[in-house]
């Protein structure tokens, strides 16, 4: 009875694993930011029109074409690409760390794209003119900007770009970059006109939706927007069923930042957002409208309005993000420019509070080692330490409970089948014994949220991302690329694509290993005497190994190391003891057919 005690326990932690892990967010949905909270469409310093309207242009032309114009180069260690002088917009950019594939011959990541492409994403400023002045020309999106100084954009050459409206007003752009993904944006107003005019700075994203990332469903991607320390999440859909203005028709959201903040639109890997420095605030918008290629999707920052006075010149700033959510360039641009919490631009998830510290402690890791996979293994030995006084409690427990199976089996023998007489004198031999039989269950509970937490960390952040290990195994954000079912390279033929359903069943070595090590788990005791219980427990390694073999190997990974890490603290903890563990005369009845009894 001991043994089918400790073994429900197993069991039942098994399940609440399994449960957790595949069931938490379909039971649990993240709570989407209600639409009356901080967020609301008003007339209230509604977006102008220049950029807000449904366009139809002529259909998509080839990228490369689009770039044939006049244009400024960027280029830093982080980005390559180039800067539209008509309309001053920055709408071509390639990510030079990054590749579309692992193969070193694949495209670097096409991160902004004109609009006039297939795949519009592009980013712009300018200026607007307050409610009730009067009518003047400002920059649009054909204006001919000239370049006043500077040839190429690089860490340590801005340039600048100029443009007289003909009615006294002469504009001026300067763009800087540092050597990874943020511009500074300084722009400026020259007032040669008698009279002080009043104008209004923004900055604008404006993208397509794009294609959404496998397993959305723990990922935020869309519109996001930090607003005085609360975080906006705002999926697409909800952009989309944004309902137009009575009064102007236009279909927008509006967001009022009073001191900290930024707005912009996530991918799972990339950022693209627009900020003030801490302190200053901002109005922000999202808004949709119609292009050839479908819904554009825009985030607006106006800043508060200025007055610059006749012979006057006024001067704002602001910064753009624009490029790959490394967590350590996020976190430094709240030191060196005064963003704050861009950091929370990646999608830590529920457990943020383990999810941050896990990443940390692996990326100081793998600062030491310099292989992440190894590094996986590493923070397991880690783990497993902090974790070990409680498994020393928890085997020291169950190896009391076996050690106590002939005194159960002689209660069992002496009450017979009256159940609540057994579980009294069971509770009062655990008293008198001081056993806990439930204290089985905690290492395996407390490695549900770590488990959780370690599968966030490996699937949102980019430092996974084409990170080796040894091996077969070059990507750790993606499954195990081997398969059973070609014999791991050895016959000619394919396996299913990873995205199809069918490839639950082409599992690769490590998610085997994963199966295997957590049945040897198992045989460190006796399999137990009722049948169903047994059935469960024979079938949970392979159900594990056939769920968690589409997962990132650097997880399966983890749980291999776990597995093998447990095994030996539990058969060497139970040794200590006095527990006699046959493992090998478990492994060899679990093979046995039960003979059948003959029927009376």
């Amino acid at each position: 009875m001991g043994g089918d005690d400790q073994t429900k326990n197993l069991i039942m932690a098994a399940v609440l694993s399994m449960m957790v892990v595949f069931g938490w967010f379909a039971l649990f949905p993240p709570t989407p930011p209600p639409a009356d909270t901080n967020t609301r469409t008003t007339a209230e310093g509604a977006p102008a029109a220049e950029g807000g309207t449904d366009v139809t242009a002529a259909a998509p032309v080839d990228r490369d074409k689009t770039l044939e114009d006049t244009r400024i180069q960027i280029e830093t260690p982080a980005v390559t690409g180039s800067i539209r002088l008509k309309g001053g917009r920055i709408d071509d950019l390639h990510l030079t760390g990054y590749r579309e594939e692992l193969d070193a011959s694949s495209d670097t990541i096409i991160f902004l794209t004109p609009e006039e492409a297939a795949d519009p994403y592009f980013i712009d400023y300018g200026w607007q003119r307050v409610a009730g002045a009067k009518e003047m020309a400002l920059p649009r999106s054909d204006t001919p900007w000239t370049i006043e100084s500077g040839d190429k954009l690089t860490p340590d050459s801005p340039v600048t770009l100029v443009w007289d409206n003909g009615q006294g007003l002469i504009f001026r752009r300067k763009i800087a970059i540092d050597d990874k993904y943020l511009f500074t944006i300084t722009q400026s107003v020259e007032n040669t006109t008698g009279e002080e005019v009043k104008l209004v700075p923004f900055g604008r994203v404006s993208r397509l939706e794009g294609k959404a990332t496998t397993a959305l469903w723990i990922l935020h991607e869309g519109a996001i927007a930090m607003v005085d320390g609360e975080q906006k999440d705002i999926d697409y859909d909800d952009l989309r069923e944004i309902e137009p203005n009575p009064e102007t028709g236009a279909r927008y959201m509006y967001l009022k930042v009073e001191q900290d903040g930024w707005i912009g639109f996530t991918d799972k890997y990339w950022l693209s957002s627009m900020a003030t420095k801490s302190g200053e605030p901002f109005n922000g918008y999202y808004q949709v409208r119609n292009s050839p290629q479908g819904p554009l999707y825009q985030a607006l920052m106006r800043q508060p309005a200025t007055t610059v006075g006749a012979g006057a010149t006024t001067t704002v700033e602001s910064f753009t993000f624009a490029g790959a959510k490394e967590f350590y360039t996020l976190r430094d641009y709240q030191a060196t420019a005064g963003v704050n919490d861009l950091v929370n631009a990646i999608d830590w998830g529920w457990f943020y509070f383990l999810t941050k510290p896990i990443f940390q402690l692996l990326a100081w890791i793998n600062g030491l080692i310099g292989n992440m996979g190894w590094s996986i293994i590493m923070l397991t030995l880690l783990i497993k330490a902090i974790l070990f006084p409680l498994a020393w409690k928890s085997y020291v427990s169950m190896s009391k409970l076996k050690k106590l199976q002939p005194e159960m089996t002689k209660i069992k023998e002496r009450v017979g089948d009256d159940r609540q007489a057994m579980q009294k004198e069971m509770m009062a031999l655990y008293k008198k014994e001081k056993v806990n039989p439930a204290a089985g269950c905690l290492p395996i509970l407390l490695q549900i949220p770590i488990f959780f937490s370690l599968y966030k960390v490996l699937f949102v952040t980019i430092e996974m991302r084409h990170a080796p290990f040894a091996l077969w195994i070059d990507d750790l954000s993606a499954p195990d690329p081997t398969s059973f079912l070609n014999l791991f390279g050895l016959l000619p033929w394919g396996v299913p694509d990873p995205d199809s359903f069918f490839a639950i069943f082409s599992i690769g070595v490590f998610p085997i290993l994963m199966g295997v090590t957590m049945w040897l788990q198992q045989k460190l005791n006796p399999a137990p005497t009722d049948p169903t219980q047994a059935m469960i427990f024979a079938w949970m390694p392979w159900v594990f190994m056939f769920m968690l073999g589409s997962f990132a190997s650097g997880l399966v990974i983890y749980w291999v190391a776990n597995n093998t890490i447990t095994f030996i603290q539990q058969y060497l903890i139970m040794r200590s003891q006095g527990v006699d563990v046959d493992l090998f005369g478990n492994i060899k009845s679990s093979f046995k057919k039960k003979k059948k009894k003959p029927e009376t």
